[in-house]
């Protein structure tokens, strides 16, 4: 038996009520209530990503809520999916986690990545790397990271970074604090292999300027990303979950036909029939659908955002 196939499923939610306290707390009780593992929220900056100012899933601080949700429930983990390194000092960010876990009694996943809408950074006069020196800088933000969350001490002199510490002065309840790491391009797969608890595929690739495109769904890119993962993990490749960040969820009477999603998605339906970004159909065939994704990859954790229209399947799962 496989370790994917000897690990459980896991389910978690990203989004929610994020600008409002009593409404964030009832939703963090309610996804807990349905049997999720996690809550997270995600990292991004500006208007052309929050569709206007309702202070939702990508407007808000990406840590700030995470204590709310954790201080309403009893077991529900909270994370960041994910933080984009290019905003970050690496030791400010190591503080920040640490502070995070010990407030959350440690139920704190620290989702990493090397950002990349390009009209975030130019709108706080912080201009992004190209993408060679971002992936960079990005390892050498892990290895801090790491370094500092560990055992409080490192001694980085880097391309990007230097940074020296005895002791930062403050630890985190987990040891160690498990760091999610998404991406498709293959150096930042090999980072994730050497550094992720958790490695999720991730479907979206960027165009011109950043904007995410579906250009990463088709089964064939991400059992290559999956021999990458294999190839540079050796013998941490076991102990890594894999998960997917579900762009679409419909089920039951709901679900959306195949073909009206790859007109949607820009996709050839045989593409949207296998990817692991897309779960539509009824509760038997979204079972049978994941079970396949977890021979084809490894996939146990999956990511999604609608609690409620996805509970069956994790009732089902589980």
């Amino acid at each position: 038996m496989t370790a994917a196939q000897n690990r459980p499923y896991r389910f978690a939610i990203q989004g929610g009520p994020f600008d409002d306290p009593t409404a964030l707390g009832e939703h963090a009780r309610r996804i807990e209530q349905l049997g999720y593992s996690e809550l997270f929220t995600s990292d991004h900056i500006g208007a052309p990503f929050s569709g206007g100012r309702g202070g939702g899933l990508y407007v808000v601080d990406p840590f700030a809520p995470l204590l709310i949700a954790a201080a309403a429930t009893t077991t529900l983990r909270v994370g960041t999916l994910v933080v984009n390194n290019e905003f970050y000092n690496p030791a400010l960010l190591a503080r920040t986690a640490a502070s995070v876990d010990r407030l959350t009694s440690g139920r704190l996943v620290l989702g990493v990545g090397t950002g990349y809408a390009e009209a975030e950074h130019e709108a706080i006069g912080a201009p992004i790397r190209s993408p060679g020196p971002r992936v960079t800088r990005f390892g050498e933000s892990l290895a801090i990271l790491r370094a500092l969350l560990d055992d409080g001490t490192v001694e980085h002199r880097g391309e990007f970074e230097t940074v020296v510490f005895d002791d930062i002065g403050l630890s985190p309840v987990q040891q160690p604090v498990p760091l999610l790491i998404g991406g498709h391009g293959r150096r930042v797969v090999e980072l994730a292999a050497k550094y992720a608890d958790i490695f999720q595929f991730t479907g979206l690739t960027h165009g011109e300027g950043g904007i995410p495109t579906g250009g990463g769904f088709a089964l064939a890119d991400l059992l290559e990303r999956a021999a990458w993962l294999v190839a540079s993990a050796g013998d941490r490749e076991g102990d890594m979950e894999r998960s997917s960040l579900v762009q679409h969820v419909s089920v039951g009477k709901d679900a959306v036909s195949v073909d009206e999603l790859a007109v949607q998605f820009e996709l050839p339906p045989d593409v949207v029939a296998e990817t692991p970004f897309i779960l539509s159909g009824s509760i038997e065939q979204l079972v049978d659908k994941v079970g396949r994704l977890r021979d084809q990859l490894g996939i146990t954790h999956y990511v999604v955002r609608d609690p409620e229209g996805f509970a069956p399947v994790l009732d089902a799962l589980r």
